[in-house]
């Protein structure tokens, strides 16, 4: 029979996504739980598995094409005889059959039509190709697509990399698993692929995507000599739920900034003998470990930033609790996922959870609940080596704290000038709900911490 998929609410109430690339064809065999596509929605990528067991019959999307929740998505042959009608019930009324039929998927997988087990879905890619395909893809390449110390590729796992990517590199016709042979074992980002592109003359195979928000760039032709050229991006994904969401963030809360200075050699130093400390060798301790953890005492003292304006009841809700959120660039844009109850982690606790944060948002495998929700954000401006900025707050926030670079600066110090780690941090609060005095004391506890870690033993 012909079993058809509709796509599933993916969480959050999200109302449509995009197709990024199909994983199987028309004529395919797959099994349960078997990845189908890669969905890009206003906040993840999301992986779809196949809640039946058969041969794909239609593909009902093309890759680029945006669908709506609800909306058919592909289409099975599934073996067997038609399902049997559904027992009337108990009033007399007979069930949907369509809802008694349907798959329970939202992003978790099917659940199994029998009581066997379901088979482990095989992963695609190098994987999922014979070692004759391989060697007939290797051998047919230029002779400088491969380093001359690789004599055989390796089949294994597929080639590392992000959705957004592997999706770049099939629009430009290029095989990761070449790629990945020259790069190693590190993630494949858009640059390798470009240099293998340029180096072998890959062909594109469709539209170039825009280093930006990874989104598909729809090129106008080469303009002859003379004439001014256009390059038209489309504004969807994160890009087009980033620009919705700041500018209702913009004209809802009357934002305010305060701006400080702060002498952070003391931390600076800390962090050098942490590092230096063998037991702490597995953690990851940094400038932004610190700063999330004294934004979490600062919060403590001051929880008017960490609460929320509730417009329908009339109220403010303090949260007794720190969903903290990280602003992340990635490829696709900016995301913000967050750290929930940040404020009852260790030191090395919160910095095996920045480092969890970095890696998954960077991979573009961040869930749409990771992203849901906090209560406070921080964004690390630094790493562009800038030293301030006035951030706009997530809706939903009454605060956010950008942190500036750190920079060798002359700086009065014990009554002399002395060299000097200075960072500038800014503070965005909701002027609704935080007075400009609350909104500078919370600025100058965290100041305090990053001048004298040990003042934590105070809070």
């Amino acid at each position: 029979m012909i079993a058809e998929f509709r796509l599933p609410d993916l969480g959050e109430g999200l109302t449509e996504a995009e197709v990024v690339q199909w994983l199987v064809k028309p004529g395919d065999p797959v099994t349960l739980n078997q990845t189908l596509a890669e969905v890009e929605t206003a906040k993840a990528v999301v992986e779809l598995p196949s809640p039946y067991e058969g041969t794909v019959s239609t593909l009902h999307a093309d890759a680029g094409d945006t669908v709506a929740v609800g909306a058919p998505l592909i289409a099975f042959d599934v073996a067997g005889a038609e399902p049997e009608a559904p027992a009337p019930a108990a009033d007399g009324k007979q069930a949907d059959a369509e809802e008694t039929a349907q798959p329970n998927l939202v992003g978790y997988g099917a659940a199994p039509a029998s009581g066997a087990r379901p088979a482990r879905r095989a992963r695609r890619g190098a994987a999922s190709v014979a070692p004759e395909a391989d060697a007939a893809v290797i051998a047919a390449a230029p002779h400088d697509a491969l380093p001359p110390a690789v004599a055989e590729p390796v089949v294994g796992e597929r080639p590392r990399s992000t959705p957004p990517v592997r999706a770049y590199a099939k629009r430009r016709g290029v095989d990761l698993v070449l790629v990945a042979a020259e790069v190693g074992d590190r993630v494949i980002t858009r640059s390798d692929v470009d240099a293998y592109a340029d180096r072998v003359g890959a062909a594109t195979a469709g539209p170039a995507e825009h280093d930006d928000a990874g989104a598909a760039a729809l090129t106008a032709p080469s303009a002859p000599a003379g004439e001014r050229a256009q390059t038209r991006i489309p504004i969807k994904g994160v890009r087009k739920a980033t620009a919705q969401a700041m500018v209702r963030s913009a004209f809802t809360a009357p934002h305010v900034t305060c701006f400080h200075t702060v002498d952070v050699t003391a931390t600076m130093e800390l962090i050098e003998q942490l590092r230096a400390d063998r037991s702490l060798s597995e953690h990851l301790i940094g400038p932004l470990v610190l700063i999330a953890k004294a934004v979490c005492l600062a919060l403590g003292r001051n929880p008017s930033l960490n609460a929320t304006w509730d417009e329908e009841a009339g109220e403010i809700v303090q949260n007794h609790f720190v969903d903290l959120g990280i602003a992340a660039a990635t490829e696709r844009g900016l995301i913000v996922p967050m750290i929930r109850d940040a404020e009852r982690l260790s030191l090395t606790g919160m910095a095996d959870a920045l480092t969890q944060l970095t890696q998954t948002a960077r991979s573009g495998k961040t869930s749409p609940a990771e992203l849901a929700g906090g209560t406070f954000s921080i964004t690390n401006i630094g790493v562009f080596g800038i030293d301030a900025g006035t951030p706009i707050l997530p809706p939903g926030q009454s605060g956010i704290l950008a942190v500036g670079a750190v920079r060798r600066q002359p700086w009065e110090y014990k009554g002399e000038i002395a060299l000097r780690q200075m960072m500038t941090l800014s503070v965005s609060f909701d002027h609704r709900l935080v007075d400009g005095a609350e909104g500078s004391r919370f600025l100058k506890d965290v100041a305090d911490l990053l001048e004298q870690p040990g003042r934590a033993m105070l809070f």
